[in-house]
């Protein structure tokens, strides 16, 4: 897991860098546009408690393609799914920086999304069928290293192009970086195809509109308006779509996602308690940045930079998890470190003006500790028992899950905001809107750790859970 390959795997060197490239431009995406919230809402005319609507839009259209993008690579080749990926996220940035408004940057964000959904997928498959299995742990090691640094880099460079530039120039960067990872795909990136089983179209559509509708109805039932009947018709179409893709399933021969992966109990439970976990901890990397701009007054860069503690400590703790769950298994490890990020994300509610640095620096480096560990302990729990037949479509929905619960996390977190801060002007009326949004999001995690208590007591890490696991 150092991230070197051998020398077996040297001349797949260059299709490596491409999905390592591929990987960090999506994670650097991802964490960049957060620290820019509030410049952008600014220069839009929005309230920056309201700007969940750009995450959501990218978060939200990710997880919905995600079961689309292995079919389509197996169907069209891997060069062309990628190379349209590229081209596509390129052109969603260029979008979001033409934007002129609102509702053209969510629209723009959505066309970003569209492309990001398959960078990842189809390029893992690439990584899967092209290197040979003996060196595949190492190869996967090499890609999903800049999964890690993008959320490292990304919060400080956001911040440090909104002070010495606008926010536009985040999305402007993509630019040469699609460019470029275009003319590489086309050169290095191998049209791997396989005969493929007709899609399950209709599954799929249940399964989206039901992802689609629940997230918009929490993004928007905070509006006081006479949208809120609607949105609630629009929330029960939603769960109803998901149960109707479930009973699809049930009875099709060959389901978008098998309900036999949910007969494997370590799945199963990790599954759940991934989703509900992370409807709290996906909205911090929202309110965070806005914590630190709108409610304490510190420029985008320092904000950026608060997010570094954060970051290193998440690497440094994903170290530890192997020995945590062998000395102490599955289930004391999950529910007590999921009691330990809801008090950690609660913490964030005694943040206040006057406050020396190093205790913030402490702050900031616990929650990314302890929520680093909560990730991949969730991800190998998932994915440790999955056969060779299930892992493919058991660690699709996982990717699915994970970034819808970004998508719903990040619709909790403004509505409980936008909701606290109704009547707040600025100073500590903000504040105190943060405060009890925190606390909220707090009980949120720890009431998932409910879920983790069913897991059997296992105390052993398979490294096959490991290498199948996405960063995060």
């Amino acid at each position: 897991m150092n991230g070197r390959l051998p020398e077996s795997a040297a001349s797949l060197r260059p299709l490596l860098w491409l999905v390592a490239a591929a990987v960090f431009m999506q994670m650097l995406d991802t964490t960049i546009v957060n620290t820019a919230l509030p410049a952008m809402a600014r220069d839009l005319e929005q309230s920056p408690l309201r700007m969940q609507a750009v995450v959501v839009a990218y978060a939200l259209t990710v997880a919905m393609l995600i079961p689309a993008s292995g079919w389509l690579s197996d169907r069209l080749g891997t060069r062309r799914i990628f190379v349209a990926a590229i081209v596509l996220f390129t052109l969603g940035s260029l979008a979001c920086a033409l934007s002129q408004n609102l509702t053209q940057l969510v629209l723009a964000r959505v066309l970003q999304g569209m492309g990001g959904a398959m960078l990842l997928p189809v390029g893992r498959l690439a990584v899967l069928r092209a290197v040979p299995r003996k060196d595949f742990l190492a190869a996967m090691s090499f890609v999903t290293v800049p999964g890690l640094i993008g959320p490292l880099v990304g919060p400080t460079l956001g911040g440090w192009l909104v002070e010495v530039a606008s926010w536009h120039w985040i999305f402007l960067i993509n630019l040469p970086l699609g460019a470029i990872g275009t003319l590489a795909a086309m050169r290095w990136m191998p049209d791997l195809r396989m005969p493929v089983p007709r899609f399950d179209l209709i599954g799929y559509g249940l399964l989206a509109f039901g992802m689609v509708a629940v997230s918009l109805s929490l993004d928007g039932l905070t509006d006081r308006d006479s949208r809120r009947a609607a949105l609630v018709v629009l929330l029960v179409f939603g769960l109803a779509g998901l149960v109707a893709y479930w009973l699809h399933a049930a009875r099709s021969e060959r389901p978008l996602f098998p309900l036999a992966l949910f007969r494997v109990h370590s799945y199963s439970v990790g599954l759940l308690g991934n989703l509900f976990s992370r409807l709290g901890s996906g909205g911090m990397p929202f309110l965070i940045p806005l914590l630190l701009q709108v409610g304490l007054g510190h420029s985008p860069m320092r904000a950026g930079m608060m997010m570094i503690p954060m970051a290193l400590a998440g690497m440094s703790s994903k170290r530890i998890v192997v020995p945590l769950v062998q000395r102490w298994g599955y289930r004391r490890v999950l529910v007590g470190n999921t009691v330990l990020v809801g008090l950690a994300m609660a913490s964030f509610a005694l943040v206040r003006s006057g406050q020396p640095l190093w205790l913030h620096i402490v702050q900031f480096a616990a929650f990314g500790a302890v929520n680093s560990l909560q990730f991949t302990a969730m991800n190998t729990l998932v994915l440790r028992d999955l056969d060779n037949e299930q892992a493919s479509s058991g660690n699709s929905l996982l990717s699915m899950v994970m970034m819808l619960a970004i998508s719903m996390g990040v619709a909790v977190a403004g509505g409980l905001l936008g909701v606290f801060g109704e009547h707040a002007g600025a100073g500590a009326d903000t504040l105190r809107a943060f405060r009890w949004s925190f606390v909220c999001l707090g009980a949120m995690t720890m009431a998932s750790a409910f879920i983790f208590a069913q897991v059997r007591d296992m105390h052993r890490v398979p490294e096959a859970a490991v290498k199948r696991a996405d960063p995060g």
